[in-house]
């Protein structure tokens, strides 16, 4: 992937991601299919690890098995955000 189509990956991750409503959790890999990459969830994930911006609701983004996966700021952290919105989870 070039680093422009990177960058544009990146972007629709970022827009994708900011649409996920309150109390709604969806998959890496949904994520990178509605982005147009069916296989690049791995790539969702780098990205979101790397994301700044602290309004960009990455915790609403799951593992496939239903287990929430890995956060920024830790697992614990987007576990209490997500049951805070409702969501019922695996651990």
């Amino acid at each position: 992937m070039g680093e422009k189509n990177k960058n544009t990956f990146t972007k629709r991750v970022y827009d994708i991601v900011k649409k996920i409503p309150k109390g709604r959790a969806v998959t890496y890999k949904e994520v990178a299919q509605t982005a147009g990459s069916p296989r690049a969830w791995r790539a969702v994930g780098n990205i979101l690890k790397k994301n700044k911006n602290p309004i960009l609701p990455c915790y609403r983004v799951i593992r496939s098995n239903g287990k929430i996966g890995g956060y920024k700021w830790g697992k614990k952290k987007k576990m209490n955000l997500l049951k805070k919105e409702g969501l019922k989870l695996k651990i």
